[in-house]
């Protein structure tokens, strides 16, 4: 075998042969808005839990409102499978007493672990404005929640600056100002620059903050539905994937395997970085999820 070839093939060895069930997931995902919608999340809650995963989390809609459906999709969690269940709590468009009863509520219901957020604005394009009796910011409802109770917190954490900074390191400010309210992990925004990510992490430990960073993992299978998630959030989308995806609206099928092998990579990556704990974002969908997992060595 010659060089180049010897060269090409150190270069590019396996991105999951190491891997070896050393790996823990978590899964997202939103509560249902129909019965269809209902019976589509439990199938997929069915299928991804024998993974194990160490937490399940359920998001709100943008200015809370799908407080009900979260609550009610939390409980059922609790009352129906054995999963750990992370409620997502935002401050907006509710009084820290409301909040507060809601943390209560999850409390009394068995649910340990919050995911504590800001929350987008109700209204698509409008600034965010605290609510005049509320949490001001996640920082606040972070050491709120934990006068409540002795919660496992997630906070949101942003390897691309959130929108609403006006630079990186206020953004890592706010992300330092949750880790000291009391924070437990910080779960990132999703990304598909593995060097975005170790730059990131690199930041966050020269600042001398000591918490676990989980990557939050999107596999895309729709571009023009994740280019508008990416717009909301401060992700960037690099040219190369879109014209990976070109040609594949009418194929479903090959748009997956794409998508599969798209976030697969990015976690062989990560992993090969000392990455061990992944989230990944369902959209309510457990195909390309049990894929990865599956790569990962994560195994029912």
């Amino acid at each position: 075998m010659n060089r180049q070839a010897l060269d090409a093939l150190a270069a590019h060895s396996p991105l999951f042969a190491e891997a070896r069930g050393d790996i823990a997931v978590s899964f997202e995902f939103f509560p249902p808005k129909s019965d269809a919608m209902a019976e589509t999340l439990w199938h997929s809650i069915e299928t991804l839990a024998p993974l194990r995963p160490r937490f399940v989390s359920v998001t709100y809609g943008a200015g809370g409102s799908t407080r009900e459906r979260t609550h009610a999709t939390v409980e059922r969690i609790v009352r129906d499978t054995d999963l750990t269940p992370a409620a997502h709590l935002t401050c907006v468009g509710a009084s820290r007493g409301e909040i507060d009863d809601v943390a209560r509520a999850y409390w009394e219901a068995g649910v340990r672990h919050v995911v504590a957020l800001r929350g987008d604005p109700s209204e698509p394009g409008q600034p965010y404005a605290p609510h005049a009796q509320g949490y001001a910011n996640a920082a606040e409802l972070v050491a709120g929640l934990k006068q409540v109770a002795p919660f496992d917190i997630s906070v949101a954490a942003y390897p691309e600056v959130h929108p609403d900074s006006d630079c990186p390191d206020s953004d890592l400010d706010n992300l330092l100002r949750k880790i000291d309210a009391g924070a437990d992990r910080a779960i990132t925004q999703f990304f598909f620059s593995a060097e975005s990510f170790f730059r990131f992490r690199d930041r966050v430990a020269a600042r001398g903050a000591d918490i676990e960073i989980v990557p939050g993992i999107l596999p895309v299978s729709n571009v023009a539905q994740t280019r508008r998630f990416a717009g909301m959030c401060g992700a960037a989308i690099p040219g190369w994937m879109d014209h990976l995806f070109e040609g594949l609206d009418d194929l479903p099928a090959a748009r997956q395997l794409v998508a599969a092998t798209l976030a697969g990579e990015l976690c062989g990556q990560l992993y090969a970085g000392g990455v061990r704990h992944f989230h990944f974002y369902t959209l309510n969908r457990a195909e390309l999820a049990y894929a990865i997992c599956h790569m990962l060595g994560v195994r029912a």
